[in-house]
């Protein structure tokens, strides 16, 4: 097809949307349309949205902004879980043409024939219940490394999180689709995966379309680790109470998965864990990172933690800071607390001010700088794998440890995508950590 229409992408939110994003490009790509950078002129802006914090919301309006600016006659659909949570409100933005839900996101290129404006959106959403399906995605070409999805939705009832909402019921990809996409990325020369979903622990619930478990996420795991050409597998995110003991063990010995977790916590106190709906206690949280480090004194350990949720009281908010503080994790990602409408939190009591919530997200930032400090500090003198990005940053090119350490070398376009072995020396003015390279 002679001058073919553009096509560009923007997501917000999670690894998952990435995924996501990239395979609905690739089905564009099928069609004939042409993919373009989001920052230069397109026919067509596809905004793949988040619900998870206020934020993702006021970020949509900003996107859609820039796009007209770079088009103002261009076609704006957006997709995802804010698309599915509050369609209305999105088709009502000025430039929005058109908002996909949960069940209609993967099938975008047949809604687009006609690419005149809208007065107003339209809308093609679903009840959350007809989302009981599953689709496979994965990312390629836009990283160094490819998000695989591996499960979708989420069964558990957290009184804070509107993505069962958003995404429906726990699903599971089918093993001998994992496994296939996992070699169809291999082959595209990437090195690095990292598995994703909403809930990837509870992988092989719904893989044929029942609530039975046919796999366990460790058979999940056990399997990838035999695909040729993988050189490194990463677990995303993953509920410590579905982070079991085996797991552990088989990652510390694995050939291809690396010594990162990433595990949300929440809260270190258990009365708000309790008001959370959080399936474990805090005591669970420490024997897991216990038995990570017993196996893996190297692992990386990543926290989720939400502040400001209601009932916190200061004496809360303090149980969590110092049973932070004296767990050994390597950083944190902190979450401040934002009302998210049909959530059993949102009609709790003992609302926390803004002003404190922003305090005590401070806090908590202030900790996760020191954390990660003390962990490079830990590793330095240390003997590594790095796998270096694509990006010349101000001079420099960054790369990931497997234990993820982020590096820091002069820039070498020669780098890109590779691997090496390499020493880690010391730690620089700007935190970035520098690396001598070992002989071949």
């Amino acid at each position: 097809m002679e001058n073919k229409k553009k096509v560009a992408f923007y997501t917000l939110g999670c690894k998952l949307n990435f995924s996501e994003t990239s395979t609905i490009a690739r089905n564009f790509q099928d069609e004939g349309f042409e993919r373009v950078d989001f920052e230069t002129f397109a026919d067509i802006y596809v905004i793949n949205t988040c619900s998870v914090t206020d934020n993702a919301d006021k970020q949509f309006k900003q996107v859609v902004k820039k796009a007209l600016k770079l088009n103002e006659k261009a076609f704006v659909a957006a997709v995802g879980c804010y698309a599915q949570l509050k369609p209305e409100e999105l088709a009502a933005i000025d430039g929005v043409d058109l908002v996909l839900g949960a069940t209609e996101k993967f099938k975008l290129t047949d809604y687009i024939h006609d690419l005149s404006k809208n007065d107003r959106g339209e809308v093609h959403s679903c009840e959350i219940e007809e989302a009981d399906f599953y689709v496979g995605s994965y990312s390629i070409g836009d990283r160094t490394r490819a998000f695989l999805k591996v499960q979708d939705g989420c069964d558990y009832k957290c009184t804070y999180c509107t993505i069962p909402l958003a995404r429906g019921i726990s699903r599971s990809d089918t093993m001998e689709n994992v496994l296939s996409n996992a070699r169809e990325i291999s082959k595209q020369g990437i090195k690095e995966i990292v598995l994703t979903g909403v809930n990837i622990g509870d992988y092989g619930k719904g893989e044929f379309g029942n609530k039975k478990h046919e796999h366990t996420f460790l058979e999940l795991v056990e399997a990838l680790d035999q695909v040729e050409g993988i050189e490194r597998l990463r677990i995303s995110s993953i509920e410590p109470n579905l982070l079991k003991n085996e797991t552990i063990e088989f990652v510390s010995q694995s050939r291809t998965f690396v010594p990162h977790f990433h595990i949300p916590l929440q809260s270190g106190s258990n009365t708000i864990l309790k008001k959370m709906k959080r399936r474990y206690m805090r005591e669970l949280y420490t024997e897991r990172v216990a038995k990570i480090r017993e196996v893996m004194p190297h692992a990386c350990i990543g926290v989720d933690v939400i502040v400001g949720f209601p009932g916190e009281t200061d004496e809360h908010f303090l149980e969590t800071y110092h049973f932070l503080n004296e767990l050994d994790i390597s950083y944190l990602h902190v979450f401040t607390y934002s009302e998210r409408d049909n959530t059993e939190a949102a009609a709790m009591e003992g609302v926390v001010p803004n002003a404190v919530r922003a305090k005590r997200s401070k806090m908590l930032r202030g900790l996760s700088v020191k954390k990660r400090r003390a962990f490079y500090e830990s590793q330095l003198g240390t003997t590594r794998t790095v796998l270096f990005e694509g990006e010349n940053k101000e001079g420099y090119i960054y790369g990931f440890t497997e234990n993820y350490v982020k590096v820091k070398t002069p820039w070498n376009p020669e780098l890109v995508n590779t691997v090496h072995q390499v020493n880690l020396t010391r730690i620089d003015e700007e935190g970035g950590v520098r690396i001598e390279f070992l002989p071949i």
